[in-house]
């Protein structure tokens, strides 16, 4: 896994500020205060951060912004960061400064003056997050990423504050690591062994083989993988770090690790982004992870059905009629609508085996979500109020966008056919609605679920606030901020 950058939190020490090494940053408020660090960098630089404010630099900043100086006089650093903070700044703003601070230091130290921040932990939280770099497979010389130092007033405070923060960001690098990795290297059997070494952190593992699925039923799921030399497999992960014997929350990704399209192929042009279709499950391993880093007192088990769509003389043909563990019938019109399939099994599984206090599902499920909601929100679509309404606030607060929309009995009717119980395609209109609504059916009454297409947010072809371009790690912050609200909250 990429290691994040080393955060410590020292106690404030004006005179050492002329020495620090690497890049150093200083806050201002938008207004042009500086507190005690800012004023003293600002009499080492002979004023020259006062002329900055007085020449209206700031005007035109918004908070989390920064103004980089290159070798600044008077310091020993390579590069000061001069950035926009006001002093009761909310977790938003502080982690995005943070971020814009990871942005700018590359694989450098920084030392962060942040003496009257209000929440330095998440400052550290959001640089963290944005200094993270995929180099799994540059020959370059690897460096260790430099550390990040930030003088508080509190260092001991700010250190269990950031404690479980520690946690959530290793959980997202894992994420994106799984996500960025070619398909050639983060093979299903390759996938399973990463969370094989999750057992480390006490997480209980369970990986089922294909003979265990054939038992089981799972005619679903085994059709998607069944053109490929990689065998399919279920990975369980179980975290018991709640009451004995209460229902475990349960999360379910898919785990596509590289999709063709099957016989219905895709184009050339952009596939090999479809190593990314794992995107579902690598969240659900990367929360998993954090979950047990940080003893998370809940108890939640996670799952994820891992696969490879190919082509091939034993691949499923559009037009087949399978069996899933359900024991429903599903005529497959379009073998690139394949992670319905191997949700169905996995969710039905989980239902039967561990009887859940309620269900969430994540996965790049449909191109059509990126039509509705391009790069900026996930979609969410549920059968329950109230359990939506939780993982909907749990995103806002962490930031990652989110928006419902619907399900109906005029959409579950588009996916009628004529020959089996159900088919899994319903036709260009609605396609990520008519999706969600294939895997409600495979959810029992009285199971509380929510369904997360996250396709056009779990990998993007630009930089965003918190990730370089490729996989964002969208969905763990969400995920872990719900346990906390509806699991460890109780």
């Amino acid at each position: 896994m990429t290691t994040p950058a080393p955060v410590r939190f020292a106690a404030t020490d004006l005179d050492a500020i002329a020495a620090a090494t690497g890049r150093l940053a200083v806050f201002v408020t938008p207004d042009g205060k500086l507190d005690a660090e800012g004023r003293r960098v600002n009499r080492l630089m002979r004023g020259a951060l006062q002329r900055i404010v007085e020449g209206g630099a700031l005007e035109k900043k918004e908070a989390g912004e920064v103004i980089s100086l290159a070798w600044p006089a008077g310091l020993a650093a390579e590069a000061l960061d001069m950035v926009i903070l006001p002093r009761n700044a909310g977790i938003e703003d502080s982690r995005r400064a943070g971020a814009a601070l990871g942005r700018a230091k590359g694989d450098k130290a920084l030392t962060i003056l942040g003496g009257t921040l209000r929440r330095p932990a998440e400052v550290a939280l959001g640089a963290v997050l944005r200094a993270y770099d995929y180099t799994a497979h540059k020959t370059a010389e690897k460096t260790e990423p430099g550390a990040i130092t930030v003088t508080v007033r509190e260092p001991e405070a700010s250190e269990a504050a950031f404690a479980p923060a520690r946690a959530v960001a290793e959980g997202v690098f894992l994420t994106r690591d799984l996500t960025n990795a070619p398909a050639n290297h983060l093979t299903t059997t390759a996938f399973a062994e990463e969370i094989k070494g999750l057992a480390a952190l006490g997480l209980k593992i369970t990986v089922l083989e294909e003979s265990d699925m054939e038992q089981l039923g799972m005619g679903a799921l085994l059709a998607v993988g069944q053109g490929s030399a990689s065998p399919s497999k279920l990975a369980v992960m179980e975290w018991q770090g709640g009451e004995t014997g209460a229902a475990p929350l349960a999360l379910v990704g898919k785990g596509v690790v590289f999709d063709t399209g099957g016989i219905s192929i895709k184009p050339a042009q952009g596939m090999e982004e479809m190593t990314m279709d794992m995107g579902g499950a690598g969240v659900v391993t990367g929360v998993m992870r954090t979950l047990a880093a940080r003893k998370a007192r809940a108890n939640v088990v996670g799952l994820v059905g891992l696969v490879e769509n190919m082509p091939s003389g034993t691949a499923t043909r559009p037009g087949d009629v399978v069996t899933s563990m359900k024991g429903d019938t599903i005529e497959i019109i379009n073998t690139d609508a394949e992670g319905r399939l191997v949700l169905a099994d996995v969710l039905w599984y989980a239902q039967k085996t561990w009887r859940p206090r309620g269900v969430i599902d994540l996965a790049t499920l449909t191109g059509a979500c990126i039509i509705a909601l391009g790069h900026e929100n996930a979609a969410a679509l549920a059968n329950d109020d109230t359990l939506c309404g939780a993982v909907l606030a749990a995103a806002k607060a962490e930031g990652e966008g989110l928006w419902r929309l619907p399900l109906g009995k005029g959409y579950a009717e588009m996916l009628k056919s004529r020959i089996a119980d159900v088919k899994n395609v319903g036709g260009r209109p609605a396609g990520t609605i008519t999706a969600a609504e294939f895997l409600h059916r495979f959810i029992e009454e009285g199971t509380p679920w929510v369904h997360l297409d996250i396709a056009g947010v779990a990998s993007v072809q630009a930089d965003t606030t918190y990730a370089p371009k490729g996989a964002t790690g969208w969905g763990v912050r969400t995920l872990d901020r719900l346990v906390r609200d509806i699991c460890e909250g109780d």
